[in-house]
């Protein structure tokens, strides 16, 4: 009998396609319109400081995400069928976490392509939120709707790299002193570095990436060293995407702009590049949202299915959960603060618990790893790392906190 999760071997220019395609799923997944916002946000609070939460958290994202792609890689098993062996129902517990997180955040996600068509055309936020759903749609709808998805994520990925630096280099910002504050920070608030590790490597992301090669079929023990390097080249590209951003936005507030307005990423594009620049942002805030929408989708449907799933039902799963959030963003025009509270909790529980699980079965589970012997240093980080998961998860609980006293 075959193994569970085991694929035909790729051809060498389909499977580069594919880790390519799952890299930058985990990483455009991670740069949504929250991304955007967050980042200018605590750019402005600490100005050249922010470099050292930034690469503090490029660390931590680093050890997060070379475990889960190994564990789930080698395993050829997703995260809540690993769950599962491990101790029956403790994986349909992750994947109801994963799946109540995703929808709500799906329509925050929609709502921001809406707010990107707006700032590139004009248009009525609600009209490009549906249209840029639709578009999402029609990917999941392809015959070869697994080659359109690592193929968009990967040129969406690309244009938002390529205009975030040519703003970058237009705002001119002081780059010795941000290189100053990587290692020797004038100032260090642990609550934003605590929180830019949740937004980069919480909820479904977390997995975004992982299921994705799974599902390219590049598994098992033979293909360790292309996972692992896969897994760390993902978390770069948020990095440098994360840093670009920091830098346009640090370059605008050393030069003497206060960010005032309620949006002050669009306020810093134009700021630096005119015009331009606003519809500048509105593209990187467009194609943000949507990778976020397509890997929001396509990792939560994947909690919900087996390995043994259909791709054509996943597609159609994924097509429908998709039109779901779409409707009720245009009923409602964004996600209830509430439930984006309520849902922010649950992804602060994700890792800790998640990755619990994955650091078990590399620990104690060889059978699920098919005899491969779990590298040991790799260990020793990973549960170093997931006692600060615990904290995080810890501090999301004062979500909940807030939703009831509010």
């Amino acid at each position: 009998m075959a193994k569970t999760g085991t694929k035909p071997k790729l051809r060498a220019p389909s499977r580069r396609t594919a880790l390519l395609g799952a890299m930058f799923l985990m990483a455009t997944s991670a740069i949504g319109p929250g991304f955007i916002t967050q980042t200018t946000v605590f750019t402005v609070q600490l100005g050249a400081a922010f470099a050292f939460a930034i690469f503090l958290s490029i660390l931590v994202d680093v050890v997060v995400q070379l475990n889960v792609w190994r564990v789930v890689g080698v395993s050829g098993l997703r995260a809540q069928e690993l769950g599962n062996k491990v101790l029956p129902g403790v994986g349909w517990f992750l994947a109801a976490l994963v799946f109540i997180g995703g929808v709500v955040f799906n329509i925050g996600n929609i709502a921001g392509t809406g707010l990107g068509m707006n700032a590139m055309l004009g248009m009525d936020p609600k009209i490009g939120g549906a249209i840029s759903a639709a578009v999402a749609i029609l990917i999941f709808l392809s015959k070869k709707a697994g080659l359109a998805l690592d193929r968009i994520v990967v040129l969406l990925g690309a244009v938002m790299i390529l205009l975030m630096l040519y703003v970058a280099i237009v705002a001119a910002p002081p780059v010795g002193e941000a290189l100053k504050n990587t290692i020797l920070p004038d100032k260090i608030d642990f609550l934003i570095v605590t929180t830019l590790i949740g937004g980069t490597v919480g909820g479904y992301i977390t997995y975004a990436g992982a299921h994705r090669m799974l599902d390219s079929g590049v598994t098992g023990v033979e293909n360790v060293k292309d996972i692992a390097r896969s897994s760390i080249l993902g978390v770069i590209v948020t990095g440098i995407m994360r840093v670009l951003l920091f830098l346009a936005i640090f370059g605008v507030v050393a030069g003497g702009v206060t960010l005032t307005s309620n949006n002050m990423a669009a306020e810093a594009f134009g700021a630096a590049a005119g015009q331009i620049g606003m519809r500048m942002f509105g593209v990187v805030l467009w194609a943000a949202s949507l990778t976020s929408v397509i890997g929001a989708s396509f990792t939560s449907v994947s909690f919900i299915t087996k390995s043994t799933t259909s791709q054509r039902k996943r597609n159609l799963l994924i097509v429908v959960f998709i039109a779901v959030c779409a409707v009720i963003y245009v009923l409602l025009g964004q996600a209830p603060q509430k439930l984006l509270i309520f849902a922010g909790a649950f992804n602060g529980l994700i890792l800790p618990v998640g990755f619990a699980i994955l650091l078990w079965v590399a620990l104690r589970r060889r059978d699920l790893l098919h005899g491969y012997v779990y590298p040991k240093w790799l260990l020793v980080l990973g549960a170093l790392t997931w006692l600060l998961t615990l904290f995080l998860g810890w501090k999301s609980l004062t979500g909940l906190a807030l939703l009831w006293t509010s």
